[in-house]
C-alpha cells in the first residue's frame, strides 16, 4: 500500500523486490492498524505461484509465532486476510517500525515460506496525561520569567499522529514555553509572566492542552493548580543527574535497585525532602516502587528481558517549600538462560510402511529460543539408535527423514525423542516425541491370552448374565489387528450350542442366552474361534468349558410313607401313612422311617430329620441323619391309641428347603383296642388305596368269629375236665388236715355238706390281622387266689412271637396277646361271655371280669 503512493519507478522497484523475495520464500506486506477482522493483505496464492485446490485442500496453512493468530489464508481465493484486530500500539510499544511475521507450510510439498506483515499508525489515540491534575508550589518572591516543569502528555500514535504540541489557558500570571528533550521529544514548562502576590491570590487554575497532528487531530487536558507559597531560597539537589542500574531479570522480588540522594541547603520544614516518580509509565510504575523517605527504588515484581530490556524513571525531589530537582534513572535488564528451547512440531506422519525408501520425510519441526544470544542457540539431535535422522529445511525449521529401511518383525513402532538443548551455562534442553507405526502384512494369527478358559456359572442364572471373556491378541497393526469372535458348530442335549450361549464379536465376552438347570446340564464344554480382519483371514481357537453350580432350588422328596396330598410348592408336599406299635415298647424302639431324596447335589442335598409335631411329645424321637422314628420311652395307659407324628425333613441349602410327612402310630393293648384301630387304620388305608371299607370290615368279622369258637371249645373242654377231677375227689376220703389254711370263702354250705370250690386259672393269648384270626387257650397247673398283676412300665411285656415260661412255641412278633383269669365263682359270667363272645366280640371283652394284658 505504501508503494502505491510512490511513483512509477518506485512501483516498479517495490514489484521487483516483491518478487526477489518470493523467489526466496520471503513475503512482505503492509497494513494499516486496526482493520477488522477478515481485511485484505495480499495474494499469498498469487505471489508464489500456489495452485487453489491445495487450499481447498487443506494441505496449506499458516503458522505464527505466540498464542495469537493474527493472519489467516482465505481457503478459497489465497488471499492473507487479517485474523484479529491490530493494535499497533499494543503490540509494538516505542518501535518505530512494526513487523509481525507468520510462516506459510505446504503439507505435501514439506515447503516454508515466510511473511512478513507491517503495521502502519493511524491516528487512533489521542494525547493524555498520566494525571489529570497536576499541583505547583511557587514562592511569591519567585521573579518572573522563572520556568517550572509541567507534566508531559503521552500519545502512542507515530509521526504527525504523535504528540504535536501544547497550549495553556485561565490566568494571565503564567505563560506555557515548550523545550526539546534529548529525545526529541516535547517538555512543557510553565513561565511566571507577572510576579504573584499571596495576598492577593494564594491559589491559581490553569488548563493545559495538548494536541496531535492527526486529521481530525485528538487533544488530551489535564488541569494545573498553582500554590502560592511563602519564600524558600534554596532548591533541593540531586547527587547525579543521570543514575544508571544494571540487573539481571532473575532479581528477586523486593529488591532494592538502587536508593537517590538529593540534598537542601535549607532547615526545617523547607530541609525536609520527598521523593516521588516524575515520569513514568504505567507498566513502569506497576514494576518498581519509590521509598518517599529514603529515596530507596524496589522491585514490585519479577523482569522479563524478553518482553522488556529497559527502563527509564524520572525522579522527583521535593522540599517543604515547593522547590523540587528531577533526576533521570536508568534500569538495564541482561539476559538469564531462563527460556527453555521450544519444539513444535508443525507436520508429522503418524503411521509408515515397513517398504517405505530411506530418506523419506517423516516430520517437519519448528524449534526456537527466547533468550537472547548465546542463551538462544539451539543445538537439535535425535536421541538413540533409530533409524532417523534430523536435516536442516528453512531457517529453524527441521525435517526428520529415514535413514535407513524399516523392518516391523524387530520394532513395530517407535517413539523418536528429539532434543534441543540451548548454549546457556548451564544449558537447558527440552525434547519431542515422535510416535510412529510401522505398517505390516497379515502375518500373524491371533493368539488367546490362555490356553483354555473355564468359568462356573450358578445355576437359575439371570438370561442374558455374562459368563467369561476370552481374549486374543493378534501382533499384526490395523485392520489386520482387529480380532472377531465367533462360537463353533455344537450341540448340547440335541439342541444346538447357539440357543444356549452366545459370544460377542466385538469384546470375547461369553453370555448365556437361557437359564441353566444343573439338574440338566452339569456342564457345557465349546470352542470359540478368533479371526483377524486381514485378507485372507487368519484364526484360532480355544476350548472353554463352562460348569454349572447346583443352586438349592428343589425341596426334599419324601419316598416313604406314600404321599397323600400336596400342602404347597414353597415347603414340599404332604405325606400320610399308618404304623403298629405296641404298647410296651421299650425306649429307642423301631416305630417307622422316613425316606427322602433331594434332585440338588452337594450340601443341597443334605438331609436332616426332626419331629415338628406330635400327639404326645416326648413319646417319640426322629433320627437327625437317619429318619428312623424310635420311642423316646414307654407307652403310658393314659397315652393316645392313635398318634399322629408330623416329620420335617429339610436340607442344608441357604435358604434351606423342606418338606413334611405325616405318621399314624396306632398303640394298641387289648384286643378290642387293636382291633378297633386296626379297623379304623384299615379303612383309612383302604380309603386312602381306593378299596370298599365293607369288604375289610366282612373279613374281619369272619376272623373274630373263629376266634370265638375256638375260644367257647376250649372252655367247654377245660371245664368237662375241671369236673371229671371233681368228681374223683368226692370219692376219695377227705385227708385230714387237707383243708386248713383254705379260706372261709371258698367254702359253701348246702344240706349241711360242705363244698370247695377251687380257683381256677385260664390264660387265653389272641392273635389277629387283617386275614386271620389264632385263638390259644391253656390251663394253668395250679390254682391262684388273686389275678395276675399288670407288667410294670419298664418291663414290656412278651410279645407273641417269644418263649413263655412253659416253653410255648414262638408266634410272629408283632401278634399282640390278651391274657384271662378266671375263678370258678365268675363260671356263669365267663360262659355268658363266651356264649355272646361270637356275636358281640367288642362288648363281651369289655364285660369280662379279669386282668387284661397287652
Amino acid at each position: 500500500h505504501a508503494a502505491l503512493q510512490l511513483g512509477p519507478g518506485a512501483l516498479l522497484w517495490a514489484v521487483l523486490l516483491a518478487a526477489w523475495e518470493a523467489a526466496w520464500g520471503q513475503l512482505r506486506y503492509s497494513v494499516p492498524e486496526e482493520m477488522p477482522k477478515g481485511s485484505f493483505v495480499g495474494d499469498v496464492a498469487k505471489d508464489l505461484g500456489l495452485q487453489l485446490l491445495a487450499l481447498r485442500d487443506g494441505r496449506i496453512r499458516i503458522v505464527s509465532e505466540g498464542s495469537t493468530q493474527y493472519f489467516a489464508l482465505h481457503g478459497k481465493t489465497g488471499h492473507l486476510v487479517t485474523a484479529e484486530r491490530i493494535d499497533r500500539e499494543q503490540l509494538c510499544e516505542r518501535v518505530q517500525q512494526c513487523v509481525l511475521r507468520c510462516e506459510l507450510i505446504v503439507e505435501g510439498q514439506m515447503q516454508v515460506y515466510g511473511i512478513q506483515v507491517e503495521i502502519t499508525d493511524i491516528n487512533d489515540n489521542a494525547p493524555s496525561f498520566r494525571e489529570t491534575e497536576t499541583k505547583v508550589k511557587i514562592i511569591e518572591t519567585t521573579a518572573p520569567g522563572s520556568r517550572f516543569p509541567l507534566p508531559d502528555a503521552h500519545d502512542p500514535d507515530l509521526g504527525r499522529n504523535s504528540l504535536q504540541s501544547y497550549e495553556l489557558s485561565g490566568d494571565e500570571h503564567f505563560s506555557l514555553a515548550v523545550q526539546a528533550g534529548p529525545g526529541g521529544d516535547q517538555r512543557p514548562e510553565l513561565v511566571l509572566a507577572k510576579a504573584l502576590d499571596r495576598e492577593e491570590a494564594a491559589f491559581h487554575e490553569l488548563v493545559l492542552r495538548a494536541s496531535d497532528g492527526g486529521d481530525p487531530a485528538r487533544t488530551g487536558t489535564a488541569r494545573i493548580r498553582v500554590t502560592v507559597l511563602d519564600a524558600n531560597d534554596n532548591a533541593p539537589v540531586f547527587s547525579q543527574a543521570e543514575y544508571t542500574v544494571r540487573l539481571p531479570e532473575d532479581v528477586p522480588v523486593g529488591s532494592t535497585l538502587t536508593t537517590v540522594r538529593a540534598t537542601d541547603a535549607d532547615e526545617g520544614l523547607y530541609g525536609e525532602i520527598k521523593y516521588s516518580f516524575k515520569k513514568i509509565t504505567e507498566k513502569s510504575s506497576q514494576t518498581f516502587r519509590l521509598d518517599s523517605d529514603t529515596g530507596a527504588i524496589s522491585l514490585l515484581r519479577s523482569l522479563d528481558f524478553e518482553k522488556s530490556d529497559s527502563y527509564e524513571l524520572e525522579v522527583q525531589a521535593d522540599d517543604g517549600g515547593g522547590l523540587f530537582h528531577t533526576a533521570k534513572v536508568v534500569v538495564t535488564v541482561t539476559d538469564v538462560n531462563d527460556n527453555v528451547p521450544e519444539i513444535s512440531v508443525r507436520s508429522a506422519l503418524s503411521e509408515i510402511s515397513e517398504d517405505a525408501p530411506s530418506g523419506t520425510i517423516v516430520a517437519l519441526l519448528h524449534v526456537r529460543d527466547k533468550d537472547s544470544e548465546p542463551n538462544g542457540k539451539v543445538r537439535c539431535s535425535i536421541d538413540g539408535d533409530v533409524p532417523f535422522r534430523l536435516e536442516k529445511s528453512y531457517e529453524d525449521y527441521y525435517r526428520v527423514v529415514t535413514a535407513r529401511e524399516l523392518d516391523r518383525e524387530q520394532v513395530s513402532e517407535y517413539n523418536v525423542t528429539v532434543r534441543a538443548a540451548d548454549g546457556g551455562s548451564p544449558a537447558l534442553q527440552s525434547s519431542a516425541v515422535l510416535c510412529l507405526r510401522v505398517l505390516d502384512v497379515n502375518d500373524n494369527a491371533p493368539v488367546f491370552a490362555e490356553e483354555r478358559y473355564s468359568a462356573r456359572v450358578a445355576e437359575n442364572n439371570a438370561a442374558g448374565a455374562l459368563v467369561l471373556t476370552v481374549r486374543a491378541t493378534d501382533a499384526d497393526w490395523g485392520q489386520n489387528a482387529r480380532v472377531r469372535y465367533r462360537l463353533g458348530e455344537g450341540r448340547v442335549r440335541g439342541a444346538p450350542l447357539s440357543s444356549y450361549v452366545s459370544v460377542q464379536a466385538e469384546t470375547g465376552a461369553l453370555y448365556a442366552l437361557r437359564s441353566l438347570d444343573y439338574e440338566q446340564v452339569r456342564e457345557l464344554r465349546l470352542w470359540v474361534v478368533a479371526e483377524d480382519g486381514g485378507a485372507p483371514a487368519l484364526s484360532s481357537n480355544v476350548s472353554v468349558e463352562v460348569q454349572i453350580v447346583d443352586e438349592n432350588d428343589n425341596a426334599p422328596q419324601v419316598l416313604y410313607p406314600a404321599p397323600a396330598a400336596a400342602l404347597g410348592s414353597g415347603s414340599g408336599g404332604a405325606w400320610s401313612g399308618v404304623e403298629l406299635a405296641p404298647r410296651w415298647s421299650e425306649p429307642g424302639a423301631l416305630v417307622a422311617k422316613v425316606v427322602a431324596v433331594d434332585a440338588d447335589a452337594g450340601q443341597n442335598a443334605w438331609l436332616s430329620y426332626e419331629l415338628a409335631k406330635a400327639t404326645e411329645p416326648g413319646l417319640f424321637r426322629v433320627g437327625l441323619h437317619s429318619g428312623e422314628v424310635r420311642t423316646a420311652r414307654s407307652p403310658l395307659a393314659r397315652d393316645a391309641a392313635r398318634q399322629s407324628l408330623v416329620v420335617v425333613v429339610k436340607d442344608h441349602g441357604r435358604p434351606a428347603l423342606s418338606a413334611t410327612a405325616t405318621l399314624s402310630v396306632v398303640l394298641a393293648e387289648s384286643v378290642a383296642e387293636l382291633l378297633a384301630e386296626m379297623g379304623s387304620a384299615a379303612d383309612e388305608a383302604a380309603a386312602a388305596a381306593g378299596e370298599p371299607a365293607g369288604s375289610l370290615t366282612r373279613w374281619l368279622v369272619l376272623a373274630v368269629a373263629a376266634v370265638s369258637c375256638l375260644f367257647l371249645a376250649f372252655l367247654l373242654l377245660l371245664l368237662a375236665l375241671r369236673l371229671r377231677r371233681w368228681h374223683r375227689q368226692q370219692l376219695l376220703p377227705p385227708a385230714s388236715g387237707a383243708l386248713r389254711g383254705v379260706p372261709v370263702s371258698h367254702f359253701v354250705g348246702i344240706d349241711g355238706v360242705r363244698a370247695f370250690l377251687q380257683s381256677y386259672s385260664h390264660d387265653v393269648s389272641l392273635t389277629a390281622d387283617s386275614r386271620k384270626s389264632q385263638l390259644r387257650l391253656s390251663a394253668s397247673a395250679s390254682c391262684c387266689d388273686t389275678l395276675p398283676a399288670r407288667p410294670l412300665p419298664d418291663e414290656p411285656a412278651p410279645l407273641l412271637g417269644d418263649e413263655d415260661p412253659a416253653g410255648a412255641s414262638p408266634v410272629a412278633p408283632t401278634t399282640p396277646s390278651v391274657s384271662f383269669s378266671c375263678h370258678d365263682s365268675l363260671t356263669q359270667s365267663l360262659l355268658e361271655a363266651c356264649w355272646d363272645f361270637p356275636f358281640g366280640p367288642m362288648k363281651s371283652l369289655q364285660r369280662i371280669s379279669g386282668n387284661r394284658q397287652m
